[in-house]
């Protein structure tokens, strides 16, 4: 088959869905696929071999500057090339636009609104350069958000669209209205455009049926998958100091500060080992007072020498972070719909306590590989905490079982053998 999938570029962020896009159109070309993965609005960043083309569709700038200057609406496409050009992008995403429902309200509505939003010259390009590139088989569409892109698309190519639903709903819910009820009102007008819908988890496939009134039946699920290679498992520590792990982008949504109250918690109880934490995760701008209030509170307990933010790193970087963890926990405060750290932390053979919610639920129930805890609450938190330090055989025996299930359930090959099935039936008419 050849494929134009579509990914949402965030920039120099690490971003879940960027990294699971990734390494899904890298998985189908190993198995003798052609996909042509191409960015929208950012190049992408990856911690591994980056197998999107060098092209950006709806470049950030051009969007954002159509949005709200209306001259630009109207410029030749010899200008535009200037601001859509990579370093132009890489330019503007250094300077970190601040990617807050609540301010971009406005520019989400205008894309669903497609050729009749401000955007229609970008709906144009996109069109004349998709066109220019040969015969698809199928296309799809990275987020129900840009939907919009559905009916343009199927119109150009004649070809059938799927549309990948990954947590689109955190950023909805935080629209201010009237952005969030137009939104959604969009967004269910466009359902017919799409042929087949790709929920990355089954936690996730029943949400959104439900929350953008999509008959389940076009719902298919493609889990995550994460490459294997470098994740080695390793024996568990059996003597401290111990670290307890958080792996994840540093915002309020997260966790972090939950997970920061349940330390606090089990490093006051009797018989606790000598214990660390340490925090990675890509931060953004706009999230630094949150980090910073977090360790302002481990000063006041004196804890903040037992505290580490390790940074965004790179992928030797991760694999090391994994290797240096005794448990990992990442305690959202919603009901995440993925949970790919979650994986990368299992595949190494480090065990979870997480929230019994979302995605976390099915992922730590298919593989073993750790606790599910009361959600939004320190306390039982610290319980599965205390219980893996202080535990180890306990905590040794679900770090095996996790890193087993993920590589019979979970990895970049098994999500490129689903969607290989989703994206045939879809060639063939039989979806």
């Amino acid at each position: 088959m050849r494929l134009l999938y579509l990914t949402a570029g965030a920039a120099e962020m690490y971003c879940g869905t960027c990294l699971r896009d990734n390494a899904l159109a890298a998985a189908l070309i190993r198995r003798g696929h052609d996909v042509v993965l191409t960015p929208i609005y950012t190049p992408t960043t990856t911690d591994e071999p980056n197998v999107s083309v060098n092209k950006v569709l709806f470049g950030g700038v051009s969007v954002f500057l159509e949005q709200h200057v209306p001259v630009f609406r109207r410029t030749p496409a010899f200008l535009d090339w200037v601001w859509d050009s990579t370093p132009m992008l890489k330019l503007a995403a250094k300077r970190q636009i601040k990617v807050d429902p609540a301010v971009l309200g406005d520019m989400t509505v205008s894309m669903l609104k497609g050729v009749d939003g401000y955007q229609r010259k970008e709906f144009r390009k996109m069109v004349r350069w998709v066109t220019g590139e040969g015969r698809f088989d199928a296309v799809n569409i990275p987020l129900t958000m840009l939907i919009g892109l559905a009916r343009p698309l199927r119109d150009a190519l004649g070809v059938p669209v799927g549309c990948t639903m990954a947590g689109d709903e955190l950023f909805l819910e935080n629209l201010h209205e009237p952005w969030k009820s137009q939104a959604l009102a969009l967004i269910r007008r466009h359902v017919g455009d799409v042929d087949v819908f790709i929920a990355v988890s089954e936690y996730c496939a029943r949400f959104m049926a439900e929350y953008l009134t999509i008959p389940p039946e076009r719902i298919r699920v493609v889990p995550l998958g994460i490459t294997i290679d470098g994740h080695d498992v390793t024996p568990m520590r059996s003597s401290p100091p111990y670290t307890v792990g958080y792996f994840a982008r540093v915002a309020p949504e997260k966790g972090l500060h939950v997970l920061v109250e349940a330390y606090r918690r089990v490093v006051e109880r009797p018989g606790v080992p000598p214990t660390r934490l340490v925090a990675a995760g890509y931060l953004l701008d706009e999230h630094r007072d949150y980090l910073h209030a977090i360790e302002a509170r481990l000063l006041e307990w004196d804890l903040d020498d037992q505290f580490r933010y390790a940074g965004a790193p790179d992928r030797a970087g991760k694999l090391a972070l994994l290797q240096e963890m005794d448990v990992m926990s990442v305690p959202a405060t919603y009901d995440e719909p993925k949970g790919l750290s979650l994986l990368e932390a299992m595949a190494s053979g480090r065990p979870l306590v997480v929230p019994d919610r979302g995605a976390f639920r099915e992922i730590v129930t298919n593989t073993g590989g750790g606790l599910l805890v009361r959600p939004d609450d320190p306390d039982a938190l610290a319980d599965g905490l205390f219980a893996l330090l202080t535990d180890r055989t306990r905590a040794a025996d679900f770090g095996r079982a996790g890193a087993a299930g993920v590589r019979r359930l979970y990895t970049a090959d098994t999500m490129a053998a689903a969607a290989e099935r989703v994206f045939g039936d879809l060639v063939s008419g039989s979806h």
